[in-house]
């Protein structure tokens, strides 16, 4: 390895590391273990996978239809405050929903089996500004095959972001905190600026016309989601005198949905715990290696049914990058046993409730601002 775990790891983890064997030094049996244990979760979860999870898919998208439905009608009537309150918790419920829930789990390919093509990755396209094709490239393609490899994984600060020590430090990394508070409540427009990939361009990795393309893409989905919440709705609320409040409502929802989903991507990939790799890592990496790697580079929130249902379950965030095709209510069923996969091979499980993690990413985004 290039560095070794304690050259990386934060100092306030220092001592932890040292009690804790390092799981990169596995032997290439133990490796194939790994890999056949892991491989058997998979092939029993898909041997399971049937009308049980159908029928779950179904209520969630019809739940997510419902809430959306009572938002935007309570929008129409919205310069009533307690029918603006209860539109802008719908919606943003609903936009959450479609999102975390369907949305992300559906552009992983989690429900293709069912054969049904409004629920499939080809086919879906979510409410968000970044078009589902951009984000496939980037997160499926990208992200889950290279986690938290600097320098292969762009998602490690997302272009603006200092969030790993062996990241060069510039003096324009002192604005980590003031930058990560802006994209928090604008994180669906971080994601399709991100998905463009202006800095691939400008390093000569990708061409001007993929780049325009997609810009060109970005720009249309823009078009599409202001015309639905902000032209639309509020001319429909018009007519009850209800369009200025209608607009804000839309906005509040809006900014509700990005500050959660920020929420829960930072807690899954930047709290103490969650390790970064060098390319020298991954040479010859085999697929018990990568598995080692997605468990390693990924973290948990602990939380109710709820919370996890809200969070897409991306709460168990350790087995959606082991497993990202696997449908997310499968998750919870399987955490136990991967848990127990970990211990035995040593291989740190991190996970924590929700505010912990939330700290502990925070914390990294102030701690790496300095040099």
């Amino acid at each position: 390895m290039a560095a070794t775990l304690e050259e990386r790891t934060p100092t306030l983890d220092i001592e932890r590391a040292r009690r804790t064997p390092n799981p990169l030094d596995l032997t290439d049996e133990q490796l194939v273990e790994l890999e056949v244990k892991f491989d058997a979760i998979r092939d029993d979860i898909t041997a399971k996978r049937g009308a049980s999870d159908a029928r779950y898919i179904g209520r969630v998208i019809k739940a997510q239809r419902s809430l959306e439905m009572v938002g935007r009608a309570s929008m129409l009537f919205s310069k009533h405050k307690p029918l603006w309150l209860l539109g802008v918790g719908c919606l943003a419920g609903g936009k959450i929903l479609e999102n975390m829930e369907i949305g992300h789990n559906v552009l992983h390919g989690q429900w293709d089996w069912m054969n049904d093509m409004e629920i499939h990755s080809t086919t879906w396209e979510w409410d968000f500004v970044a078009p589902s094709s951009g984000w496939q490239r980037t997160h499926n393609e990208t992200h889950h095959t290279w986690t938290n490899v600097v320098g292969k994984d762009r998602d490690v600060g997302y272009n603006v972001l200092r969030m790993d020590p062996s990241q060069p430090w510039r003096p324009a990394n002192l604005l980590n905190p003031v930058i990560n508070a802006g994209l928090a409540p604008m994180f669906e427009w971080g994601i399709a600026i991100y998905d463009i990939e202006f800095d691939q361009y400008l390093a000569g990795a990708k061409s001007k016309e993929a780049t325009l393309r997609d810009f060109k893409r970005v720009m249309k989905k823009f078009g599409r989601q202001s015309a639905k919440d902000f032209v639309l709705s509020p001319l429909l609320a018009s007519l009850t005198g209800s369009a200025k409040s209608s607009i804000k409502g839309y906005v509040a929802a809006n900014v509700i949905r990005n500050l959660w989903a920020h929420a829960v991507i930072f807690c899954g990939h930047f709290p103490d715990g969650a390790e970064t790799f060098t390319e020298e890592d991954i040479e010859n990496e085999s697929r018990g290696h990568w598995y080692l790697r997605q468990a390693m580079g990924s973290a948990n929130i602990d939380g109710s049914k709820f919370m996890h249902f809200m969070t897409g379950n991306l709460s168990f965030q350790i087995e959606h990058h082991l497993f990202p095709d696997l449908p997310s209510n499968r998750l919870a069923e399987i955490a136990p046993r991967v848990k127990a996969i970990c211990a035995e091979y040593g291989i740190p499980y991190t996970s924590g409730p929700l505010p912990k993690q939330v700290f502990e990413a925070w914390r990294k985004v102030f701690r790496l601002a300095l040099p």
